[in-house]
């Protein structure tokens, strides 16, 4: 399927799945996300609201290069930035509670059937 013909997130999960492939990609962004938590602890620590303002850079930044220098592949994010922004904390969900090999098994054996 075709990052174009995706109408739903339902639609968009696998094609997620399949753009994060690489262990070490889904790590990176685990903490790509996690980052985007700490940063928001941190400014409603501190009052210093402005360091919200660091997440695009710190937490896309991290994602983005996974995918550039270790997926070889175009972030998700550039089609469909909101199933993007979902999926990954779908993802970092399912890795923080062990989940999500088995998803990818789920899905991989799906899309084979």
């Amino acid at each position: 399927m075709s990052q174009n013909s995706i109408n739903s997130f339902r639609e968009f999960w696998p094609y997620y799945v399949a753009a994060h492939s690489k262990p070490m990609t889904r790590v990176i962004h685990l903490l790509a996300t996690a980052s985007s938590w700490i940063i928001i602890v941190l400014a409603v620590l501190t009052g210093h609201w402005w360091f919200l303002l660091l997440i695009p850079f710190v937490a896309y930044g991290l994602a983005w290069y996974s995918h550039f220098f270790i997926e070889h592949n175009r972030p998700a994010t550039f089609g469909h930035p909101f199933y993007s922004l979902a999926a990954d904390y779908k993802m970092a969900g399912l890795m923080i509670t062990g989940r999500m090999r088995d998803e990818i098994r789920r899905i991989n054996h799906t899309a084979t059937s």
